[in-house]
């Protein structure tokens, strides 16, 4: 099946006190560009994701983020018995000083010790990062699996647009075919006026040499060739494209000689009817080779 490069897909989990979420989408590109975005925290996430999609996909500029969050949690509470006595010596050096000074201080509870920063703590444990790993990487293959059926969604429709445009050539090519056979009987007429004006007005004149000479332009000028070139790459066009993808790479070395043959077609034309066939031939070629630039 035809894949179009432009595509879009996320996804969202979560697993072992953590959620996160997927981002993926891509557009067309020469070759394959991955751009990632991943927690650097998590040890070989970012080789493994970029491996993943390596194997998956062909072409295209793609760009991935995933971000992961720590649900919060109510963690096991300790006191900080160094913080602790240290609070209790300045609370006691503050009595000490508020005696001597005449003041008295009402007494401090447990509650308010416990508010002060650093006394009471909260413990959780640490993150195993090679079990998240694992929790994440078991969802890329459902990330890549709605990724690619969207391009494959786009290569429906620019594969039938592509048919259609082969279609368009094939007939052009017909036409130019029929074109090039009607100028054929005026060729033959044109090249023995000519040879007769040439005859009439040069003296010593070789017959022979001048025929072979003009027989050489009638040659240079038949366009039959580029046609059955023409006609040989629609065929392989359209076998290409019912392979499926990834084909992009070779369909576009394809439209480079399907307008070779076309601006060769032109410049031989010498009939304004196949001349404008060859414009046309060009303007579809040139929109055909605009949508293979989205193929996969």
């Amino acid at each position: 099946m035809l894949e179009s490069m432009t595509g879009y897909a996320s996804h969202k989990g979560d697993a072992l006190g953590h959620s996160w979420t997927w981002d993926l989408r891509s557009v067309n590109a020469k070759g394959l560009d991955l751009r990632l975005r991943v927690p650097d925290w998590i040890e070989g996430l970012e080789p493994a994701v970029r491996g993943a999609l390596s194997k998956a996909l062909a072409r295209g500029s793609v760009n991935l983020s995933l971000r992961v969050q720590k649900e919060e949690e109510q963690g096991a509470l300790s006191v900080n018995a160094g913080q602790l006595a240290a609070v209790l010596s300045a609370i006691k050096t503050a009595e000490a000083q508020a005696a001597e000074a005449g003041v008295t201080l009402a007494p401090s509870k447990a509650s308010d010790l416990l508010g002060i920063r650093g006394v009471l703590e909260t413990t959780s444990e640490e993150t195993d990062t090679k079990a998240l790993l694992q929790a994440l990487m078991a969802e890329v293959p459902a990330l890549l699996e709605s990724f690619r059926a969207m391009r494959q969604q786009e290569g429906q429709a620019l594969q039938a647009v592509l048919m259609d445009q082969l279609s368009q050539i094939e007939t052009l090519t017909a036409q130019a075919a029929e074109a090039a056979e009607a100028r054929r009987a005026e060729s033959a007429d044109t090249l023995r006026s000519n040879l007769a004006r040439v005859l009439e007005n040069s003296d010593g004149a070789d017959e022979a040499r001048v025929a072979q000479e003009l027989a050489m332009l009638a040659v240079k000028s038949d366009v039959m060739e580029e046609l059955d070139r023409l006609r040989a790459h629609v065929e392989a066009a359209r076998g290409l494209i019912e392979t499926g993808s990834p084909i992009g790479r070779k369909l576009d070395f394809l439209m480079q000689e399907f307008n070779r043959e076309a601006n060769t077609l032109c410049s031989k034309a010498q009939s304004v009817d196949l001349t404008r066939i060859g414009l046309d031939l060009k303007a579809v070629i040139d929109q055909m080779r605009e949508q293979v630039q989205n193929v996969e």
